[in-house]
């Protein structure tokens, strides 16, 4: 009696990512809530959110996400278990819907609520306190820098979204880090060294990706090129 074998764990990642990819390259309404999500982020950088506000932003950006995403398994769920209308099925459709609306709806309010005071209270402090803060920019740059990743497979096709594919995703969050440790300890008496070793390290980590078959030169280079403007792009407008 033959059994299947076990996923392994980079199989498994894989297996979640393509699910993501597929509702991007399918749903219009996770399309749109990607978009959102980005514009949210890029919001949370010009108001100058604090950390608990970064947090509460980032769980209800998942929270509809992930309420998308079930809504999309439920009714692929439904459409193959019923070949005609069922109202029960419409039902469990409707009700996954509303799951949706109401995430919507919760996230809604918590960037009213963040965002209300911040735009109020804008001014010249908000970027000073903002470049004090580079942990929230790490944070910020990295996220957008692998949501652009995973929205470019989406839409290349190309690849699995751990292996293969433009862009590679470990080049650009390795050069993404390595700008990041620049930016950061731009006044450090380390600056140069501590840049070079994380430049080395980022380079590295594409040799790999290359040498291993997983990508091409021209993918590995247009990842890192990407992780590094990205990060690059919210640290000037940090300034």
């Amino acid at each position: 009696m033959n059994s299947r074998r076990a996923p392994s764990i980079l199989e498994s990642f894989n297996f979640a990512f393509e699910g993501i990819i597929h509702v991007l390259r399918t749903q219009r309404n996770m399309r749109i809530h990607f978009a959102v999500a980005v514009l949210v982020l890029v919001a949370a950088l010009f108001s100058g959110v604090d950390k608990l506000e970064l947090i509460a932003l980032l769980l209800a950006i998942a929270f509809v996400l992930i309420a998308e995403m079930l809504n999309t398994a439920v009714e692929g769920a439904i459409d193959v278990a019923t070949t005609s209308f069922d109202p029960m099925a419409k039902l469990a459709k409707d009700i996954a819907a509303g799951a949706v609306l109401i995430a919507t709806a919760v996230a809604v309010a918590v960037g009213y609520l963040v965002f209300s005071g911040q735009v109020a209270e804008r001014s010249s402090k908000l970027l000073d306190r903002l470049t004090n803060v580079p942990a929230e920019l790490t944070l910020i740059a990295l996220v957008l820098t692998t949501i652009t990743v995973i929205a470019t497979k989406a839409f290349t096709g190309r690849g699995t979204p751990l292996r293969g594919g433009l862009p590679s995703g470990h080049s650009a969050v390795a050069f993404a880090g390595w700008m990041a440790a620049t930016l950061i300890l731009d006044d450090s008496e380390h600056h140069f060294l501590i840049s070079s070793l994380t430049f080395i390290m980022a380079l590295l980590v594409a040799q790999t990706r290359v040498e291993s078959g997983v990508h091409s030169s021209v993918e590995v280079a247009y990842g890192g090129l990407l992780g590094a403007l990205v990060t690059l792009a919210v640290f000037q407008v940090a300034q």
